[in-house]
C-alpha cells in the first residue's frame, strides 16, 4: 500500500457511516421503523441512485452490467492487479431493516472515504460491488446475479424470470434504468470481502464485537413419504395406532438432535 505511514492511524469515520447509513434508509421506509425496498422496485431504483452519485463523488468510476449489479472501481497504483472487492446488496426483504445486505455496501463506500481523506493510494485496485437481488423475495432465486457472475445461470435465463405479477427482470431493470451495457462477469475479482450483520445471538452473548466467517450453512430440500395405518379415530387404541403426524414428528426430533 502506498503512504504505509499514513496507514498507521487510519480510522474509518464511524459517525459519518452511521449518518450514511440513515440516509439510505429513507428509501423504502416503513412506518414500523423498518424498510421495504424489494429489487428493482422504484424504491431500489432510487437508493441505487444515491449509491451511484455517493460513489462519483468519492472518486470512483461506477459501471453497470447487464443484470444491474453496479461495480464501483477506485484504481490502485497496479492497475495490472485484479481488484480487491468488497461490498454486499442494497434490496430489503418486505420486512427488512437497514444493516442486512446495506451495511457491506455502505461500509465500503466508508472505507473509500477514509482512504481518500488519508491521500492513501492502494497497490491493488478496489472495488465495491452492490449485487442485483440478494435477497430474492421479488425474483427468485436470491442472490441472483451473484449466481450470474459465479456461472451458475446465463445472463437471459436470469432476465426472463418473472415475479408474482408477471413482469420480467429484463422489464423491471428497464423501468428503473438499470440494465447495463456490461457483460456479466466481465469485471474481474481478485478476491471478495463482505462485512455483514450476524444475524445470530452468538457475538452478543459472548460480548463479542466481530468475528470472522469460515463456513456457511448448507441447505437441502428433500421429499419424502410417511405412511401410517389408517383406522378408526375414536375406537382404535393408542397402543394399536400408526399415525402418520407422530412419526413426522420424531424424524423433526431426530433431526434437531443431530444438528446440536
Amino acid at each position: 500500500m502506498a503512504g504505509t505511514a499514513k496507514t498507521h492511524n487510519l480510522r474509518v469515520d464511524g459517525s459519518r457511516l452511521w449518518a450514511t447509513i440513515a440516509e439510505t434508509a429513507r428509501f423504502g421506509a416503513t412506518p414500523a421503523g423498518g424498510l421495504n425496498r424489494l429489487t428493482l422496485s422504484p424504491e431500489d431504483g432510487q437508493v441505487r441512485d444515491w449509491f451511484r452519485d455517493a460513489c462519483q463523488a468519492a472518486g470512483l468510476t461506477v459501471r453497470v452490467d447487464a443484470l444491474g449489479t453496479q461495480y464501483a472501481l477506485r484504481p490502485g497504483r497496479d492497475a495490472s492487479r485484479l481488484p480487491v472487492a468488497f461490498g454486499s446488496h442494497l434490496d430489503t426483504q418486505p420486512t427488512g431493516g437497514r444493516f442486512d445486505g446495506i451495511l457491506g455496501v455502505l461500509a465500503g463506500l466508508e472505507a473509500m472515504r477514509a482512504l481518500n481523506d488519508a491521500g492513501i493510494e492502494t497497490e491493488a485496485p478496489l472495488l465495491l460491488v452492490n449485487w442485483t437481488n440478494e435477497e430474492g423475495s421479488r425474483f427468485a432465486p436470491a442472490m441472483m446475479a451473484s449466481a450470474a457472475y459465479a456461472g451458475d445461470f446465463t445472463t437471459d435465463e436470469i432476465l426472463d424470470k418473472t415475479d408474482a405479477a408477471g413482469i420480467t427482470v429484463g422489464d423491471a431493470l428497464d423501468a428503473i434504468g438499470y440494465r447495463g451495457t456490461d457483460a456479466v462477469g466481465d469485471q474481474a475479482i481478485g478476491a471478495f470481502v463482505e462485512l455483514h450483520i450476524e444475524q445470530g445471538p452468538i457475538l452478543e452473548a459472548e460480548g463479542l464485537t466481530v468475528g470472522v466467517v469460515e463456513g456457511g450453512q448448507g441447505i437441502a430440500w428433500f421429499d419424502g413419504t410417511i405412511t401410517g395405518f389408517e383406522a378408526h379415530a375414536g375406537t382404535t387404541p393408542m397402543p394399536r395406532r400408526r399415525d402418520a403426524l407422530l412419526g413426522l414428528a420424531e424424524i423433526a426430533l431426530a433431526v434437531e438432535r443431530i444438528s446440536r
